[in-house]
């Protein structure tokens, strides 16, 4: 499909320049939950995995990744044929930019990686290398991003579960709830198990002891940059994969932002129950939670569905919260697990109850699930667990001690100021 003469091509354009504005809110967020000692560290190293996840992708991730109609390895299964891998050429090989739909798939798919690679940053935060997130990105970007991708949106075996074996319209993922946020949320736990807790996280006491994080300010304009960001994707996403009209992408908007504000609300409620007061990080990442869950529901539901999901996620993400830190004793900073993984998992499943699908929409909506945590997680934590063992993820106790900025870049964030340690910590 050429775009070239049409004004959706100037609409795309529009919204490929506001991706970066989700990459920098999620950056911003994750410092501002993590320590102050590791501030710089930690923009450093979300300006890395974007920018070797973006390259490696361009020179080998979208050859795997493709898109729908253009060349690829299958498997034929009777007459029934799994599409499972692209094969085009390097360094967007085989891509003509005259305005035809790969080509602003490719643009849209080189943010989509790196805000993949940024999610599970924030869950390593104060104790993950810069070196090894920098590898661990080569991974994202040519291998594991770019291999679900196209299961999903390069006219894969899930996207053509309905046309193959007759199960609803397909896996449906619009706005990346599977193939971006899902996908960093499970990247999120594998890098969580392989790192281990910060020091002092769990120790002396059966309950996990709080470290609050730095910069609320960071972290609630983080929230605010990644609207207009996560608008860009899911407007972005309904055209490219849903094959929306410009006219049918004003309720994607109106319904990304009824998902997160429902969400902020409902944990704002929540917290504010149980604590007596609002929690800002859990209502920020409970903001987040409505956002991660509209890129499955915005292109489908109704206004009133939007609200329902969104309040749902939020409602449930301080639980949720609580039962990995206290119950699973999973040290998650910036909250990546619940608020990429498992609302992304939550919106894919309603989608199922969403919309005008052909019968068996929630048995190919559980089918994207399964892969997920079936093939992809087993996956993502085999190729973590070999890097791991060559380039080792976890910092030293003296380097955690003194903070990431010191250690790795040899300065802090903030010079002037006095920065804590570890003795403000109950014991």
């Amino acid at each position: 499909m050429m775009l070239a003469d049409e004004p959706i091509a100037v609409l795309c354009i529009v919204l490929i320049s506001m991706l970066p504005l989700a990459l920098a809110g999620l950056a911003l967020l994750n410092t501002g939950l993590g320590r102050s000692r590791s501030a710089s560290q930690s923009l450093m190293g979300a300006m890395l995995a974007v920018s070797v996840a973006a390259v490696i992708f361009c020179v080998i991730g979208f050859s795997f990744a493709g898109f729908q109609g253009m060349t690829s390895y299958s498997l034929s299964l009777g007459s029934a044929r799994l599409d499972w891998i692209g094969a085009t050429g390097m360094f967007f090989g085989g891509l003509h930019w005259d305005g035809s739909l790969p080509g602003y798939a490719a643009a849209f798919e080189v943010f989509a990686v790196g805000l993949a690679a940024i999610i599970p940053w924030g869950s390593g935060a104060d104790r993950w290398r810069l070196r090894a997130v920098g590898m661990a990105s080569v991974l994202i970007g040519g291998l594991l991003f770019p291999l679900f991708a196209h299961w999903v949106w390069g006219g894969g075996w899930l996207a053509s579960l309905g046309s193959s074996f007759q199960i609803g319209a397909g896996f449906v993922d619009p706005g990346g709830a599977a193939t971006i946020q899902a996908f960093g949320g499970l990247t999120a736990l594998v890098v969580v198990w392989l790192l281990g807790p910060r020091s002092g996280k769990f120790s002396g006491s059966s309950v996990p002891r709080a470290i609050p994080g730095h910069h609320m300010i960071f972290v609630l304009l983080g929230c605010m940059l990644m609207l207009p960001g996560w608008l860009a994707f899911n407007l972005l996403g309904a055209t490219l994969y849903a094959g929306t009209t410009p006219q049918m992408l004003v309720p994607v908007a109106i319904n990304t932002l009824f998902c997160a504000a429902m969400a902020l609300m409902a944990a704002l409620f929540i917290t504010r129950i149980r604590f007596g007061k609002p929690d800002v990080s859990l209502c920020a990442n409970g903001w987040v939670a409505g956002l991660v869950t509209s890129s499955a529901v915005a292109a489908f539901a109704t206004p009133a569905e939007a609200m329902i999901a969104g309040t749902l996620i939020g409602g449930a993400l301080p639980w949720l919260v609580e039962l990995l830190e206290v119950h699973a004793r999973i040290d998650d900073p910036s909250g990546a697990i619940v608020v990429h993984g498992f609302a992304g998992i939550w919106g894919l499943f309603a989608v199922g109850f969403m919309g005008s699908f052909p019968p068996g929409q929630m048995l190919a909506q559980l089918i994207g699930i399964g892969t997920l945590l079936g093939v992809m997680l087993p996956l993502i934590y085999g190729c973590f667990w070999l890097l791991n063992k060559v380039f080792p993820f976890r910092t030293s106790p003296e380097g955690e001690q003194v903070g990431m900025d010191l250690h790795e870049l040899g300065a802090g964030a903030y010079p002037e100021f006095v920065i804590y340690g570890d003795d403000f910590l109950p014991r």
